[in-house]
């Protein structure tokens, strides 16, 4: 089993990276591969809705989306860890995923997906409402913890403080883990849920 871990963050040793990586001593534990991706650092632009991408299947601009993609389709889950900014998650990780959820058109169904988020005090549970849209549009079950999957701290390293926040970490990455297998072992079983030919109705006629 693999998972992806996106870093928001445009520190690639912050808080935000301490909670992924208090995830990934447990991941570890349990046998399942991690692979963590800088996002937050990178230059990412914003999808400017050219539909090149549904003619080639990949984005017009060929960066770190492109590149993530592959990992993306191969994994069995995906965390998405972001601090949070005017309540909100970092911008630049909202294009790279705006852009990697609309280009690849591969099934994602049944992929499990978590949000973490960071922050010194405030605006947590709206970027983590915020991340777990891209799970819910695509058929992915959300994983969840004992409490909702937040740390916090404001200096570089000052989430290694927050002891409830490093056990919620560690609660959502044994979740996440005991999901995957289950979800591993119903396809085994019963196949993926029947699907329907897509509705799509507009508004405007």
């Amino acid at each position: 089993m693999k998972v992806l871990m996106l870093n928001g963050s445009p520190h690639q040793k912050g808080n935000t990276y301490i909670a992924l990586h208090e995830m990934e001593k447990i991941f570890a534990k349990e046998g399942v591969e991690t692979e963590i991706v800088q996002v937050g650092s990178q230059m990412i632009r914003g999808c400017i809705a050219c539909g090149s991408c549904m003619e080639k299947g990949r984005c017009v601009f060929d960066d770190l989306v492109n590149e993530t993609a592959p990992a993306f389709e191969a994994c069995d889950g995906l965390v998405v860890a972001s601090p949070v900014y005017y309540a909100s998650a970092n911008a630049t990780l909202i294009a790279f995923l705006d852009r990697l959820f609309y280009s690849t058109h591969f099934d994602k169904s049944m992929k499990v997906g978590a949000s973490v988020v960071a922050a010194r005090r405030g605006g947590l549970s709206a970027t983590f409402d915020e991340l777990n849209k891209f799970f819910t549009i695509s058929n992915m079950p959300v994983a969840s913890s004992q409490y909702w999957n937040s740390i916090h701290g404001r200096a570089q390293g000052e989430a290694s403080q927050d002891a409830e926040g490093l056990q919620t970490m560690r609660t959502l990455a044994r979740n996440m883990t005991f999901l995957m297998k289950s979800i591993a072992l119903g396809k085994e079983k019963y196949g993926l849920p029947e699907k329907e030919e897509a509705q799509r109705t507009s508004f405007i006629r």
